[in-house]
């Protein structure tokens, strides 16, 4: 989402289907990560530079740490909204932050976090600063903005 020009975070809408509950109808607490990823990809995306492209560049994003804190259960058919914003960056280091909201209520289900190096095609880390000064400069910029 851009405010005023500035890039400020990413709003990812998605539905639970079926296939991602458990037999309670309830989501298997493993798909939250692949939630993150979608919420990712999209952040990326709608600041103009996808990881696709960013793979062509020569920079990869590998997750190093991540962490889920569950509050409340999703469940089949709710509609859920990603929010997704870079809580840190440092060094070689991006650590993004998500939020998993129901979008009903704006009743927040879960939190969490992705952190990833800079690195090459080798694993080799990147001073992504240097190469990439104008896409830092903007990531910098969405560094604990505002929710969408």
């Amino acid at each position: 989402m851009k405010k005023g020009g500035l890039f400020v975070k990413n709003c990812t809408n998605i539905r639970v289907r079926y296939k991602e509950t458990d037999q309670m109808g309830v989501v298997y607490y493993g798909n939250y990560f692949t939630w993150f990823e979608v919420g990712r990809n999209e952040f990326f995306r709608d600041m103009g530079y996808t990881c696709e492209y960013l793979e062509t560049q020569g920079i990869f994003l590998p997750v190093i740490e991540t962490g889920c804190k569950y509050i409340y259960s999703a469940k089949f058919d709710d509609e859920i909204i990603i929010e997704t914003k870079i809580e840190k960056m440092e060094g070689v280091r991006l650590r993004l932050k998500y939020n998993i909201i129901r979008k009903r209520d704006n009743l927040l289900l879960a939190e969490g976090f992705t952190e990833h190096a800079f690195v090459n095609k080798e694993m080799k880390p990147v001073n992504f600063r240097k190469k990439f000064k104008e896409i830092w400069d903007m990531l910098k910029k969405a560094e604990n903005e505002e929710k969408c």
